[in-house]
């Protein structure tokens, strides 16, 4: 770990903080980076890092230098700042650490101390800068409206889903959330919705009518299914997706429509099959990501997402399903544990740890089988598994990251 990094160790658990006053006086004092360039700016409950991996490709295939800014990362820090796909190099990643470093000596005269995810994001604002991307795509790290990228004017703003996280910050309705995520709508620029609640869609209407800003959503104004895109102005044909999952034909649909509007509002050329070929392509670590021996890795970290996650795992009718949880305790890990027992009640739920935090363990008193390490779980299940049975290894993204490394560093990926 480079001095860097510990620093911004240092400031974990300052993440969200009411205001944005302290972000908009770094930029200023960073000469505003993030003005550079064009960017997409993401946020949703679900599906962000999905609807990004689209957009990556189809922009790519289409010749553009795409930065993208996403979290949390599966492998190293530095895989939350990539241009076109490779992450951020060690050296850059110091050099402008040192540079935000100093900068907040400034900082400090009027403003709290930076917190983790505020460096980084200014980290990436710096690097594509100086990296000249044709565009960059951000992802929101909480919410919206407070959130630390919420200092961007996106061209496009993209709201992928709305459900029920966070609700310490957020609020516990889908109208609250709904009106957080709406937060990143920039006057008269254009907004783009997936398939979401009526009540969570009329506040992103609502919160459009007042900025202004051109809207579209999924159903009404564009859709895919069965492998046929269509809006107003486009059909595609026989696409096929390299995601996993038939709700990623919503993130797809998303991720197309984005990208259209952006190519269109820029006299490019589109080429269909380029499109085709992108989303094709499409990969995402931890998301639905298959394994050797039928073991599948999804970062379902929500009730919301485990639904999603379910409704793959019913397909398997010819096998048995098993699932492997494991879970931060400030998630609502009895939401998700309750949805898999009411959907999917067959599988074998087992419930498991990791090194991150404060996680469950069996001191909470879930009515499940337990396992103190999660490899012991998975040398037993390979060892045994003859085809008999799928497995799906889920719940907090850091439990799908030491896990994704472990089958990795044991030949299985």
């Amino acid at each position: 770990m480079n001095q860097i990094e510990e620093w911004m160790n240092s400031r974990i658990g300052l993440n969200f903080r009411s205001g944005l006053d302290r972000m908009k006086r770094a930029v200023a004092l960073l000469g505003h980076p993030q003005e550079a360039y064009p960017i997409i700016h993401v946020t949703g409950t679900n599906g962000k890092g999905s609807t990004i991996a689209f957009m990556r490709q189809l922009f790519q295939k289409h010749g553009q230098k795409v930065g993208t800014f996403t979290s949390p990362h599966m492998i190293s820090i530095h895989d939350r700042i990539c241009i076109g796909g490779e992450p951020i190099s060690d050296r850059d990643f110091i050099r402008l650490g040192q540079v935000i470093q100093a900068m907040e000596v400034q900082l400090l005269e009027t403003q709290d101390q930076l917190s983790y995810f505020e460096i980084i994001s200014l980290m990436a604002f710096l690097y594509f800068k100086e990296q000249e991307v044709d565009l960059a795509l951000i992802e929101v790290g909480i919410g919206g409206l407070l959130d630390t990228t919420n200092v961007v004017t996106g061209e496009l703003a993209v709201i992928t889903s709305v459900g029920l996280d966070h609700q310490e910050t957020l609020g516990d309705t889908l109208e609250a959330v709904a009106s957080q995520k709406a937060g990143i709508f920039k006057a008269g620029k254009p907004a783009i919705i997936g398939p979401l609640a009526l009540e969570a869609k009329r506040v992103c209407q609502l919160e459009a009518e007042e900025k202004n800003c051109p809207l579209l959503a999924y159903g009404a104004d564009f859709h895919l299914v069965e492998g046929i895109f269509q809006d107003q102005k486009h059909r595609f044909e026989h696409l096929t997706l390299g995601l996993k999952g038939a709700y990623q034909e919503e993130n797809a649909a998303v991720a197309l429509e984005a990208f259209l509007l952006f190519m269109e509002q820029r006299g490019q050329q589109v080429v269909a099959d380029l499109v085709a070929e992108g989303l094709q392509e499409t990969r995402w670590p931890g998301r639905l990501e298959a394994f050797a021996g039928d073991v599948y890795l999804d970062g379902a970290h929500n009730p919301h997402a485990v639904h999603r996650l379910v409704q793959y795992a019913q397909t398997f009718t010819d096998q048995k399903v098993k699932i492997l949880f494991g879970a931060l305790k400030r998630k609502d890990y009895k939401g998700m544990l309750d949805t898999f027992c009411q959907e999917l009640p067959q599988a074998e739920l087992t419930v498991t740890t990791f090194a991150y935090g404060e996680v469950v363990e069996e001191e909470a008193g879930l009515a499940y089988p337990y396992v103190a390490d999660f490899r012991d779980y998975l040398k037993d299940f390979y060892q045994e598994n003859e085809g008999q049975a799928v497995l799906f290894v889920t719940g907090s993204l850091y439990f799908i990251a030491e896990v994704r490394a472990y089958l990795i560093q044991i030949g299985k990926g």
